[in-house]
């Protein structure tokens, strides 16, 4: 179901600094997701989502941002893509994450943009245009198995796509890289998973990864997670229950072998861990005389 919704605001601060992307603000302009990820945080009791099947669209998104965006004192980084994807496909419709990304050209802002979709396509011109001051586009790969994604990201465009969208982008000259995150415990924790993710990484012009070697579960999403295990894994969600419990933090139980490896890998591939960022500025209040 879509349905329009009324927001109070758009822009949330940050707390910083911000290691892993380089965020000043975060933008959501959505509530709920159609890429229905099994593993997905944002199902979590804790953000208070009621059905995140239901597309919650904020109609009134953009008159917010044009008053929000020019009273900002510092022009950092706003990212999107932390509670949902911003190019689900009720954005072909809406075109919300268009319309705010040209907003933030107009007013000098800079991007990160983490997504699932090679919708972000349709925008490469804008982002081009963002990219004179800092436009990052990260797409999340967590296994480069079409089919396997089809069972854990059931909704999204299957990492194929995502790669060639990578490709495209790094092409036009976008910083572009990829968030290995999460990896499975018991499903995509493999050496031969990881060392591919980045070997594909590096052959579709990828300039960095963010790996994380395990996962989150969390009350809410926790029982989502392990019915679709049952669904699709018979027998995994006994072996979550024995080696975690009620744990939020999950990793992998090779999860520091898997990083030596990972590490060894990017540095033969040349491929950055982690991302560059976007140095924010103040804006400068004009005088009088």
């Amino acid at each position: 179901m879509i349905k329009e919704i009324t927001a109070k605001t758009m822009l949330s601060h940050v707390p910083g600094p911000d290691s892993w992307f380089g965020l000043k603000y975060n933008l959501n302009l959505y509530r709920g997701c159609a890429h229905g990820c099994i593993y997905c945080d944002s199902r979590s009791s804790c953000y208070r989502i009621e059905n995140f099947s239901d597309i919650l669209v904020k109609f009134n998104a953009i008159e917010l941002l044009k008053k929000e965006l020019p009273a900002k004192r510092i022009k950092g980084t706003i990212g999107t893509g932390s509670m949902n994807d911003p190019y689900q496909p009720v954005e072909k419709q809406f075109q919300l994450t268009k319309q705010s990304l040209e907003l933030m050209d107009k007013h000098g802002f800079s991007v990160h943009i983490i997504t699932k979709s090679d919708l972000v396509l349709r925008d490469i011109d804008l982002l081009l245009e963002i990219s004179k001051t800092y436009a990052a586009v990260t797409f999340t790969v967590i296994t480069t198995d079409d089919k396997l994604a089809g069972i854990i990201e059931p909704g999204a465009p299957p990492p194929s796509k995502r790669l060639k969208a990578i490709e495209a982008l790094s092409r036009a000259g976008i910083y572009t890289g990829i968030t290995m995150m999460p990896l499975l415990p018991f499903i995509t924790d493999t050496e031969e998973n990881v060392k591919g993710i980045v070997r594909q990484a590096k052959d579709s012009g990828a300039k960095y990864i963010i790996p994380v070697f395990g996962m989150s579960i969390r009350t809410g999403q926790r029982e989502y997670y392990y019915q679709k295990l049952e669904e699709h894994f018979p027998g995994l969600k006994g072996r979550y229950e024995k080696s975690y419990g009620l744990q939020y933090q999950c990793p992998s139980p090779e999860h520091k072998r898997l990083s030596d490896i990972f590490t060894e890998e990017c540095q033969r591939q040349g491929i950055r861990i982690g991302m560059e960022f976007f140095t924010p500025v103040k804006s400068v209040q004009p005088t009088l005389f």
